[in-house]
């Protein structure tokens, strides 16, 4: 087995830009409402720039998170919209165009509260919105931040 290996991925490195650039606008910010609604408008707008079908997932995801966990501040996280709850991650929508991948997923942070046994699933794929997906979603946001 003859592997060298070649570093980061052009998807990575850009993800890693995007988080240093969030990073760096977050320092700049004045307030801690003004830091919330800029980040909240930063979420909305990265948002906007999607593709579908990745757009409408992460549209419908923004809304159902929201909604169904109005505790969660919305922030961008390496370049994608990302829920947190006193300042930690506590999950992410994941476009697949993101990385190249076959689906989008919305992953969840050890800061969740999934825990269920020794072994309980951290992200999942996402092909289509539906009112089972949705309610879903928002079953394990709910729980994520009980």
């Amino acid at each position: 087995m003859t592997s060298t290996y070649e570093g980061f991925s052009a998807e990575e490195r850009a993800a890693m830009r995007d988080h240093a650039q969030e990073l760096k606008k977050a320092s700049r910010r004045s307030s801690k409402a003004d830091k919330a609604e800029e980040a909240r408008r930063d979420v909305l707008a990265k948002i906007a720039e999607m593709a579908e079908p990745d757009r409408v997932l992460a549209e419908r995801v923004h809304a159902v998170i929201t909604a169904g966990a109005p505790v969660l501040t919305p922030k961008l996280w390496y370049g994608m919209p990302a829920y947190a709850l006193d300042g930690k991650l506590v999950c992410h929508f994941q476009p697949a165009a993101k990385f190249k991948t076959r689906y989008a997923t919305l992953g969840f942070s050890d800061h969740a509260r999934l825990d269920d046994g020794e072994m309980w699933p951290a992200a999942f794929a996402l092909t289509e919105m539906t009112a089972e997906v949705e309610a879903r979603i928002s079953a394990l946001v709910k729980q994520a931040v009980s």
